[in-house]
C-alpha cells in the first residue's frame, strides 16, 4: 500500500471514529432524557394523585402532606382541568395577558397541544367525574434534551477549525520545504556547473575541432537551466512575453535526443506565434515533466502529441500520449505529492508542474480525458492577461 493510501485511510479511520463517537453520545443522551421523562412522568402522577387527595380531603385528611406535594411543583408546566373541560389551576406556565377569558383561552390551548401529545394524566373523583393534568417537560429536561446537539456542534465547528489551520499550517509548512530543498539544490549545483564550464572551456582550447564537445556545451547549459529553474521556487518570477511554439519546440528538442526511437514526438502547432506571459524556464520544466511521465506511461515506446492553441480569453497546451491511462477516481489524486506508479521516483513531478501553472501563471493543469490501455491529455490553459 502506497504512503498516501495509508493517510487516507488514517484519515476515513479517524472519521468513522468521529462519527461513531458522536452517534454513540446521542444514543447515550437520548437513553438519558427518555429516563428522565419517565421519572418526570412519575412524578406527575404522584402530583396528580395528591391533586384528587386534596379535591376529596375530608376531616381526617393530611393537607400538610398534600399541599407540600402540590407545591413542591416548581419546574414542570402544568394546566388542571376540571371535570367540564374548563381551566381549574395551572403552574409555571408563563403567559402574559390581563384578559381572564384570552388567558384561559391560551391555556386551553397549550393544554389540548399537551394531551394530542400524550402528555396527560387522568384524575377519577367520585361520581365517574374525571379531572386532566396536561403537563410538558421541565426546562431542564429540554435544555438536557437540545445540549449533545449544541455540543456536537460546538465541537464540529472546533474540529473544522482545528482541521483548516492544520491543513493551512501543513501547506505552510511544505512550501518552506519546496523553496528551502530548491534553493539549496541549486546552491549545491552551482559549484559544479561553473568547474564544468571551465572545463569545458578548456578542451575547446585544446580540442577545437572535437565533435562531442557542443553536445558537452549543451548539457552543461541544461544543467545550469535546470539550477535556475530550482533558484526561481519560492520566488515571484516576473513573466515575459514568450512564444509557446518555441517554449515546446525546445522542449521537443531536449526529449527527442535522450528517449527512445520507439517514442515519436509530433507537435500540432498554428502558425502564428502564440505569445503569452510566461517565465519560460519554469513552463519548459512543466511542459518537460509531462513529456516525461508520458514515455514512462509507455514503457518507453508510443506516441506523444503536443497541441497548442489559442481561444478567446486563453492560451492552452496538451500533451497527450499512448500509455497506460489513469483510473477516473485518480484524475485529481496523481497532483498530489508522492503519487506515482513507479517503483522508484518521489512522485512530485506532477506537483510541481501543478504548483508551476497555478501559483506562477495563475493557470489550470489537470486531465482532461484518459481511458485505460489506450493513453492520457494533460490540459493546461492560460488565462491571457
Amino acid at each position: 500500500m502506497h504512503w498516501t493510501d495509508r493517510i487516507r485511510l488514517v484519515k476515513i479511520l479517524l472519521v468513522s471514529s468521529a462519527v461513531v463517537i458522536c452517534i454513540a453520545s446521542l444514543v447515550w443522551s437520548h437513553i438519558l432524557v427518555k429516563d428522565l421523562a419517565r421519572e418526570e412522568r412519575g412524578r406527575m402522577e404522584v402530583w396528580a394523585e395528591a391533586m384528587r387527595s386534596f379535591e376529596q380531603a375530608d376531616e381526617q385528611t393530611d393537607l400538610a402532606l398534600v399541599l407540600k406535594v402540590i407545591n413542591g411543583n416548581n419546574t414542570i408546566p402544568v394546566v388542571v382541568l376540571a371535570p367540564d373541560g374548563s381551566v381549574q389551576t395551572s403552574r409555571n406556565i408563563s403567559l402574559e395577558e390581563a384578559d381572564e377569558e384570552k388567558l384561559n383561552a391560551k391555556l386551553l390551548a397549550w393544554a389540548e397541544a399537551r394531551r394530542n401529545a400524550g402528555d396527560v394524566v387522568d384524575i377519577h373523583l367520585a361520581d365517574d367525574e374525571v379531572m386532566q393534568i396536561c403537563y410538558d417537560e421541565s426546562v431542564m429536561l429540554k435544555r438536557l434534551a437540545s445540549y449533545p446537539y449544541i455540543q456536537l456542534g460546538i465541537v464540529l465547528i472546533f474540529l473544522v477549525v482545528a482541521v483548516f489551520a492544520l491543513l493551512s499550517s501543513n501547506r505552510a509548512e511544505q512550501n518552506k520545504v519546496w523553496v528551502g530543498l530548491s534553493k539549496e539544490t541549486a546552491h549545491q549545483l552551482g559549484t559544479p556547473i561553473s568547474s564544468l564550464m571551465a572545463w569545458t572551456q578548456v578542451l575547446r582550447e585544446n580540442y577545437p575541432t572535437d565533435e562531442l564537445l557542443p553536445e558537452m556545451d549543451k548539457d552543461v547549459r541544461r544543467l545550469q537551466m535546470i539550477a535556475e529553474r530550482f533558484s526561481k521556487i519560492g520566488s515571484r518570477p516576473e513573466p515575459q512575453p514568450e512564444n509557446i511554439n518555441e517554449v515546446i519546440a525546445h522542449v521537443v528538442d531536449y526529449i527527442s535526443r535522450r528517449t527512445s526511437n520507439r517514442v515519436i514526438i509530433t507537435t500540432q502547432l498554428p502558425a502564428q506565434p502564440l505569445y503569452a506571459n510566461l517565465s519560460a524556464p519554469l513552463f519548459e520544466w512543466v511542459v518537460e515533466n509531462l513529456c516525461k511521465n508520458a514515455v514512462d506511461a509507455m514503457d518507453g515506446a508510443g506516441n506523444i502529441t503536443i497541441t497548442a492553441f489559442e481561444e478567446a480569453a486563453r492560451f492552452v497546451v496538451e500533451v497527450s500520449d499512448t500509455g497506460k491511462g489513469i483510473p477516473k477516481n485518480r484524475f485529481s489524486s496523481v497532483f498530489k505529492p508522492g503519487y506515482t506508479t513507479k517503483t522508484r521516483g518521489w512522485g512530485l513531478g506532477l506537483s510541481l508542474a501543478k504548483r508551476i501553472v497555478e501559483d506562477y501563471h495563475s493557470g489550470r493543469i489537470f486531465v482532461k480525458s484518459s481511458e485505460l490501455g489506450k493513453g492520457t491529455t494533460f490540459r493546461i490553459e492560460l488565462t491571457k492577461k
